[in-house]
């Protein structure tokens, strides 16, 4: 581990391979983990792709130097370049446009596009005054960023969304007034698309469609209003997509498959039952598959591959596979053991645009790092999943 000779930071600096192989104690796979630093790292969020480079290069964010920065790595060497050098800086979010060519960050109020070839940043859009900046996803034709603002209610209600979901409910309560705004992703020329008297974020541009994006109304997802929305840029029209089917139903973590028109999510029944599902944009062909143990996220390729991230007495990833137009499993993939103690150091489990690969966070070790796994072609490799 490089931690001493590697003491200094700056953009564009260059830092060794961190990587390392094990096998998985509870499958025998062997794992990749890619960073290994005495400081919180992980990669984006799981809704966005942190692949660049024909899926050579990936995204993440790192702590180290006691500040929160953006980085790249070079996935077969695992060589490691600086892209961002700022101080004093406790979190970052990004999103790449999707051709690979710039980055979108998310630091405090403002959003930056990053050039990833020259490293050259510059100040893309400013939240008004008395709002926060949200997420920001870019638009399948590379011409447009999106995000949204909240109103900032930090003066009146205790805040602390990163670490343990503190004020979570009561915001939404509070229903402070938010927009949603299209960006143009060179000129930074900005229009607000949508506004409403609720809790947006989660904002998620379609992977194929300029014209459609997701949306969420945040909070406690059984308290919600509707968690799920869609919106048709074009138009300003906003629409509820998968209706709740019965109260106390818990349903989020939407996120577009590569067809850009399916949407797919987690949930809990009302009996604390686990699923994970799939709808089009237009309420139709919806599929949902339960599972009987806790998870925080679940994630599908939109091949025909699913993972949940065990949480509670469950600390492994577990896989399910398509066959014959129904999952088979859950098989377990590789142990996680991750706390989940703040965002930082959520699992967020995302297959690679192949299926071939699956990138993860885990803190097992004490600080979050970024771990890949291959998947094996034969699912019936995989053992079935014990409880």
């Amino acid at each position: 581990m490089a931690n001493e000779a590697t003491a200094v930071t700056g953009k564009g600096r260059q830092w060794p391979s961190e990587r390392k192989t094990y096998a998985d104690r509870l499958t025998g796979l062997e794992v990749t983990q890619l960073t290994d630093y005495k400081a919180h790292s992980h990669h984006l969020y799981f809704t966005e792709s942190g692949w660049y480079d024909n899926e050579r290069r990936l995204l993440f964010v790192s702590d180290r130097g006691n500040s929160a920065n953006l980085y790249s790595m070079d996935v077969e060497n695992g060589e490691i370049t600086q892209l961002t050098d700022y101080e004093k800086c406790d979190a970052l979010d990004a999103c790449l446009l999707p051709d690979g060519s710039a980055a979108f960050v998310k630091r405090g109020s403002r959003l930056i596009r990053l050039d990833l070839s020259t490293l050259e940043e510059r100040l893309l859009y400013e939240a008004p005054a008395g709002y926060h900046l949200g997420n920001a996803s870019a638009t399948a034709d590379n011409r447009h960023v999106l995000t949204c603002v909240q109103e900032d209610l930090s003066h009146r209600i205790r805040l602390d969304l990163g670490n343990g979901y503190v004020g979570h409910r009561e915001l939404m309560e509070a229903a402070p007034h938010s927009m949603i705004v299209r960006i143009d992703a060179d000129g930074g020329e900005a229009e607000k698309v949508y506004e409403a008297n609720a809790f947006i974020t989660h904002i998620k541009a379609s992977t194929t469609e300029p014209w459609l994006m997701t949306f969420c109304h945040e909070g406690p997802w059984h308290l919600v209003d509707h968690r799920i929305w869609g919106l048709d840029l074009r138009t300003g029209d906003a629409w509820r997509i998968r209706e709740r089917l019965e109260a106390g139903e818990k349903v989020g973590h939407e996120f577009f498959y590569p067809d850009g028109v399916t949407i797919g999510y987690h949930g809990f029944r009302a009996d604390g039952t686990n699923f994970f599902g799939s709808i089009r944009y237009d309420n139709t062909g919806m599929e949902e598959t339960e599972f009987g143990f806790d998870t925080w996220h679940g994630y599908a390729d939109g091949l025909g591959q699913a993972v949940v991230d065990g949480k509670g007495a469950v600390k492994s990833l577990s896989v399910w596979r398509k066959r014959d137009g129904k999952y088979e499993g859950p098989r377990t993939l590789c142990e996680l053991r991750c706390s989940f103690h703040s965002q930082k150091v959520h699992a967020h489990p995302r297959f690679d645009a192949t299926g071939k690969r699956l990138l993860f966070t885990s803190d097992k070790n004490g600080y979050a790092n970024l771990y890949l796994i291959d998947i094996p072609e034969r699912f019936e490799e995989l053992p079935p999943f014990q409880p």
